[in-house]
């Protein structure tokens, strides 16, 4: 359960909304800005990290929505590392995987849904797509250094119409690209050193003459990391060059490359993490990204009313992993061979993702009835090809290698996957202060797979046989918002969902899963109704109540064979449903008072989620007294949504110092669909306990030159984990953090 003065607190917060309420501005948020470019700086001259994304940005309708646009320059917090926690710490009910610290492999999710790697949202970058495959592997891979990023765009329930369907909704980074500067050179950087060795360097040059305009960035990071053998080091580098030959046309090319080695430290027990959470058994497990995403972007101004913006896009990925992945899982050693005097041969993995894209979005503002509407209309094409190989004959060696000792893949795939989709949404302003929104998305997806998965007695591959399936389907939204005065609004909206089903759930699984043959797609919907504004220059809130209903969902049981055996299933466990309540309020005490206080400020904040996830019909197979029986888990928790998620903070600020101390409480979950208590001796299975975690932020600025950054996450050095893996990077529960420091000092020349 939630601390009780946690409670009070956000219930003070709330105190303060029978207030009135006045407009939001374009410095300080953007709730009813009409135009937003594609690229720009929100937020500027406010230190506001959190705001609601406008009804338009560039040629996308977010109207009647649930919406936030995170400032990232402006929160206090570790974004050398990623700290998700911390950044994304506004926007209520998002559930965050904290088992990577290198911040490198992101697990985001809301509403019961899975944070694996954020496979329930549409992850993007500049407005496309940047996972592996959106639809036949969406793992998001790769996620943007956060210095380089400009502001994070998160929409759920009915906006994922305009990316896609997942279930999730979409978040997108917004890269930084130079369009505030006004000199034709600026050199700006960024350094920080941490806990374990962290070190981290952002350099970016840019510039801006009468039609062009140019950035660059070459960001470096390494750390040792807190457990043992995780140390990890990444390299990135992007370029963007606007070319903008008249008024009404501008065109962008842009080109990022990023490197990723990272060692792996593998799983523990529940024993083992209550003894040291620090120690691995893990020395010779290794996870290699390079990541390669290009993009030609232009946009076309035909009238102030009228707007065209079309993306071509690629990317070029490789995803490799060695380790040592016995059956037994963490509970057996790595241990050098007696006879051999060597190790085990380590388990050798290899993904090759080779993707292309275009999207064309176009707006127009049009009178009808007396009242100015918009019409949105777009589409997609995408082709997308996967290559994977699995081995068991990989190196006795301890550095990375993916090299085998023999020729011999045990599994050899080729996944292509092809998508269109064309899409339509319009603002119907029907009165003043009303706005409805109606969207509807066909979508197309073909998948194929050649290639085979395992081997016979006599080492020869199976080929894989009619592995085609080709689907389309139309999903309908409907949104409104209605304006109570004239800076607060009643927003609402329900719209379709559709999950397909993944390469991964199609492939030779994990060490200790299994995967059911007959898996198919998952649908449903979401829905939302909140109330959202601003009162005056001091509270900012939005709250809400949703509802999402997941049919067909893929979930991971535990099963038993009939020899007693357990073993974890993945398949279509059943229809789930997902509802409760997130909210979120900012206030600014000391300008209840006054607009100047010589004392500085004082802010608080605080995000809260209610999520009651629970199935509503499964079966799963056990041993009783000898006989194989089936049993239903109707009303059991979807695994990995815990009930209660609270964050909050307060931040004084005088002059151009800010510190914050940031509080975090996630509930407790389970980590199969079973609901499985007690922990497995492995550490897979089990219940996730509630953790608590404190943070402290200290910052200085200098007339927008200079920036400096200091903070301790984790600041009483807790013990928690947020997940339980059943393969690599495990198996077993993956410890966070704890405490560590940072400074990081940033200026611009």
């Amino acid at each position: 359960m939630i601390p009780k003065f946690t409670i009070i607190a956000l219930l003070f917060c709330f105190g303060c909304f029978e207030q009135q309420t006045i407009a939001q501005t374009t410095e300080n948020d953007t709730a009813h800005l009409k135009f937003l470019p594609e690229i720009t700086i929100v937020g500027k001259g406010s230190r506001s990290d959190i705001q609601q994304l406008p009804e338009i940005v560039g040629t996308t309708i977010y109207a009647g929505k649930k919406t936030s646009l995170i400032v990232v320059d402006n929160v206090q917090g570790n974004t050398a590392t990623n700290t998700m926690r911390q950044v994304m710490a506004k926007v209520p009910g998002i559930h965050i995987w904290e088992s990577d610290a290198s911040g490198i492999q992101i697990g985001i999710a809301a509403r019961g849904l899975s944070p694996n790697r954020s496979w329930e949202f549409n992850v993007r970058q500049n407005g496309y797509d940047i996972a592996a495959d959106p639809f036949g592997y969406p793992e998001a891979y790769y996620n943007p250094q956060l210095q380089s990023v400009q502001r994070i765009e998160v929409v759920r329930g009915q906006g994922a119409l305009q990316y896609g369907p997942q279930f999730g909704g979409m978040i997108n980074y917004i890269l930084k690209n130079g369009s505030d500067i006004t000199q034709p050179f600026q050199i700006e950087t960024e350094q920080t050193i941490g806990s374990n060795g962290l070190f981290n360097s952002y350099n970016a040059i840019g510039g801006k003459t009468k039609k062009i305009h140019y950035y660059t960035f070459f960001d470096h990071r390494n750390a040792d990391a807190w457990r043992d053998n995780s140390r990890y080091h990444t390299n990135a580098g992007f370029g963007t060059v606007t070319y903008k030959p008249t008024t009404k046309l501008s065109v962008t090319a842009e080109l990022m490359r990023w490197n990723m080695l990272s060692q792996q430290a593998g799983g523990l027990t529940d024993e083992q993490f209550a003894d040291n959470a620090q120690q691995s058994f893990r020395s010779r497990n290794w996870f290699n990204l390079t990541w390669t995403t290009t993009a030609l972007i232009t946009n076309y101004q035909f009238s102030d009313a009228t707007r065209l913006n079309v993306k071509l896009f690629g990317m070029n990925g490789d995803r490799n992993s060695v380790g040592f992945m016995p059956s037994q899982g963490i509970v057996e050693p790595d241990a050098i061979d007696s006879t051999t005097l060597q190790y085990g041969a380590r388990a050798v993995n290899i993904d090759q993702y080779r993707n292309y894209g275009m999207e064309a979005r176009f707006i127009t503002d049009y009178a009808l009835g007396g009242q100015k509407h918009t019409f949105s209309a777009g589409l997609r094409a995408y082709n997308g090809n996967t290559k994977r190989y699995k081995s068991n004959n990989g190196t006795t060696g301890t550095e990375y290698d993916v090299s085998l000792t023999n020729d011999q893949w045990a599994s050899n795939i080729d996944y292509r996957s092809t998508n269109a989709a064309v899409f339509v949404e319009n603002i119907f302003r029907v009165r003043e202060k009303l706005a409805i929104i109606p969207g509807i998305r066909y979508e197309y997806l073909r998948g194929a797979a050649d290639g085979y998965n395992s081997l016979n007695a006599a080492n020869e591959p199976i080929l894989l046989q009619n592995q085609e399936s080709n689907r389309s389907f139309v999903l309908a939204g409907i949104g409104s918002e209605w304006h109570v005065t004239k800076n607060t609004e009643v927003y609402a909206n329900i719209s379709q969902a559709y999950r397909p089903i993944q390469f991964a759930d199609l492939t030779t699984p994990p060490t200790t899963d299994q995967i059911d043959p007959n898996l198919t797609d998952a649908k449903g919907y979401n829905a939302d109704l909140g109330y959202r504004g601003k009162i005056s220059d001091y509270l900012f809130f939005d709250a809400s109540a949703y509802y999402l209903q997941y049919n067909n969902r893929v979930g991971t049981i535990k099963q038993q064979n009939a020899d007693g055996n357990f073993y974890n299933l993945r398949t279509n466990v059943g229809d789930s449903h997902s509802k409760g309540i997130e909210a979120m309020v900012e206030c600014n005490f000391m300008n209840i008072f006054t607009d100047n206080s010589s004392y500085g400020d004082l802010s608080a904040f605080a995000s809260y989620s209610y999520n009651d996830a629970r199935y509503k019909d499964f079966k799963a197979t056990s041993v009783v007294d000898g006989v194989l029986q089936e049993k239903n888990y109707a009303n059991n928790k979807v695994e990995n949504a815990p009930e209660n998620i609270l964050r909050a903070g307060v931040t004084y600020s005088w002059k151009s110092l800010a510190l914050t101390t940031q509080y975090s409480y996630v509930d407790e979950a389970f980590a199969d669909a079973n609901n499985t208590e007690t922990p497995s001796a492995n550490g897979q299975n089990g219940l996730i306990p509630s953790y608590q975690v404190w943070d402290i932020t200290l910052s200085y600025r200098h007339k927008q030159r200079w920036h400096i950054k200091t903070g301790v996450n984790n600041l009483t050095d807790a013990r928690y984990f947020t997940r339980r893996s059943g393969g690599f990077p495990g198996p077993g529960l993956l410890p966070a953090d704890g405490r560590t420091w940072f400074v990081g000092i940033a200026w611009k020349l």
